[in-house]
């Protein structure tokens, strides 16, 4: 006969296999084996893995996020021509995935201009994240103020805009993911204002662009903002981005990734 030594869960099971045996011994032979090992004891409740979280704006008891002395907000600041402040603490609790790291209200932003620095303002100030404060201030500098300044002959000098930091879900939808609104890392844009609106100055709609010369000066705009941002969606990529330039710092799976419509 061999022995044979088998390890279940947590106890050894000594087995007995005979050589040569009949077919009723052999049978009697698997009848003497233990049926199964014991089974560990149930998992306690205390380690039970706990339910998922529902992926909507469930209740939480923290606030925005206010960090006033972060690299971000002190490299702004640093810049003249930045009127940018940190935003005070909501006075009602933000639901969960609705809180916005270190958010700053933003006044307007340095730009260099043909006769030295200046500044574009953003009406009204929206609240949104440093990191997209820091994000739509690149992109003013380096890009629209260029457009701008080629295609009119003018100074970029405010933006309109709205939705900055909103705890909603996507296009005001009931059901769905949260937008970046609700992170403040987005931001819509309704019009552009070169020069100053008294001295005769140009606004240009997002919606309703005069002109072939405002026309190409915005699709300038999205192409550039398409390079900035990592979501940029405007008037024909939906109905609900009709009258506005949506633009955000959503990360996505790689780093080169853009989603431009």
């Amino acid at each position: 006969m061999r022995r044979r030594w088998l390890i279940g869960r947590g106890c050894w099971v000594f087995v007995i296999v005979a050589a040569g045996l009949t077919g009723a011994e052999h049978a009697r032979s698997r009848e003497a084996q233990p049926v199964s090992a014991p089974r560990p004891p149930p998992r306690p409740a205390s380690l039970q893995k706990p339910a998922s979280a529902p992926p909507a704006m469930s209740p939480a008891a923290e606030p925005i996020v206010v960090t006033q002395d972060s690299a971000c907000m002190r490299m702004l600041a640093g810049v003249a021509g930045n009127r940018i402040r940190p935003a005070p603490s909501g006075a009602k609790p933000e639901p969960e995935g609705c809180r916005v790291d270190d958010p700053v209200v933003v006044e307007a932003l340095a730009v260099r201009t043909a006769d030295g620095p200046g500044q574009v303002r953003l009406l009204p100030p929206p609240t949104v994240s440093c990191e997209l404060a820091r994000a739509v201030s690149l992109w003013l500098d380096t890009s629209l103020q260029p457009l701008a300044r080629g295609a009119f002959g003018r100074e970029l000098t405010a933006l309109h805009v709205g939705g900055g930091h909103e705890c909603r879900r996507r296009n005001r939808q009931a059901q769905g993911q949260l937008s970046e609104h609700a992170t403040g890392k987005a931001l819509d844009i309704f019009s552009f204002q070169l020069g100053e609106e008294k001295q005769g100055g140009v606004a240009v709609s997002v919606e309703q662009p005069k002109g072939l010369e405002q026309s190409r000066f915005l699709d300038g705009v999205r192409q550039s903002a398409c390079g900035a941002f990592m979501t940029v969606l405007g008037p024909g990529s939906d109905a609900a981005h009709a009258n506005h330039l949506h633009v955000d710092i959503q990360q996505r799976r790689a780093a080169s990734s853009r989603f431009c419509q």
